[in-house]
């Protein structure tokens, strides 16, 4: 065996590689196998250089452990972001189901505030049926900018255009709109003092939804129950000849496809009825 491959079998031998935490290699030299040994320079250099290769080994898988674990750290900051966004669409989803349920709720018992009410109407004590051929008089108010009349078998239908009335989406009273309602109810009762009248809210699809009023449904209620307040409150229309329904956007005039037939189809209808209610 030559003399340098003794120093490199000697080197094997007496050298031990110890992994630190961080992954870093380094060389220890086992103090009870070292032995005296007498080399040439040559065989130092060689030596050294073979040491200094080992060194730039240890130092690469180093880096590549280092890399390794940036690596794994990401990928579980990029689990944990997953986690948390699953963890929100969850609570997403049930706050949505909760509002469905709630909304499918309201509209259960206005439906069935609706049914209550006309139900009620049916069976008022003192209502008397009469024939509804010479329902549809000349009525004056039929001359106010917004305002219609038109024969609806035994009924006669006085729509008033919504946005002539309300704030859109709401059913507050724009300026001007009491004295329309006023001119219209004071022309209903000089011809039909007698006679039930159903106040009824239409909308359309595209109404907005808002905190106070989540569906069409709502605004329609809502808005046929303020022009309900005004005829009693300010015209002295007695509350057992009215009633309210709020149809929202089932029932549409026109086609809603576009802008204007939207506009059409935000009305309020009174509608009168040929029953007509006597004190006894």
């Amino acid at each position: 065996m030559s003399l340098l491959s003794k120093a490199t079998a000697l080197l094997l031998l007496t050298v031990v590689v110890v992994t630190t935490g961080c992954g870093r290699v380094v060389f220890t030299p086992k103090a009870q196998q070292a032995q005296a040994l007498s080399l040439s320079p040559e065989q130092q250099q060689t030596l050294a250089a073979q040491m200094q290769q080992l060194q730039q080994r240890a130092d690469a898988l180093d880096r590549d452990n280092q890399e390794l674990e940036a690596i794994i750290a990401q990928r579980g900051q990029q689990l944990q972001l997953q986690h948390n966004q699953a963890l929100a669409l969850q609570e997403q989803l049930k706050a949505t189901t909760d509002r469905l349920a709630a909304v499918q709720s309201t509209n259960t018992q206005l439906e069935q505030r609706t049914q209550a009410l006309t139900a009620s109407v049916q069976q008022m004590p003192g209502a008397e049926i009469r024939a509804n051929n010479t329902l549809l008089k000349s009525l004056q108010s039929t001359n106010v900018p917004g305002v219609t009349a038109r024969q609806d078998g035994d009924t006669i239908r006085v729509a008033l255009a919504g946005d002539m009335l309300f704030v859109p989406g709401s059913p507050q009273l724009q300026s001007g709109a009491e004295q329309t309602l006023r001119t219209v109810a004071t022309d209903l009762m000089t011809n039909y003092p007698d006679h039930l009248i159903g106040i009824e809210g239409h909308t359309d699809p595209m109404t907005p939804a808002s905190p106070q009023y989540s569906t069409p449904h709502h605004l329609s209620v809502a808005q046929s129950t303020a022009v309900y307040d005004l005829l009693v409150r300010s015209l002295g229309v007695s509350p057992q000849q009215l009633f309210v329904i709020g149809h929202g956007a089932n029932h549409p005039v026109v086609s809603n496809a576009t802008a204007a037939g939207q506009a059409q189809n935000r009305r309020i209808e009174l509608v009168i009825y040929p029953e007509t209610t006597r004190s006894r």
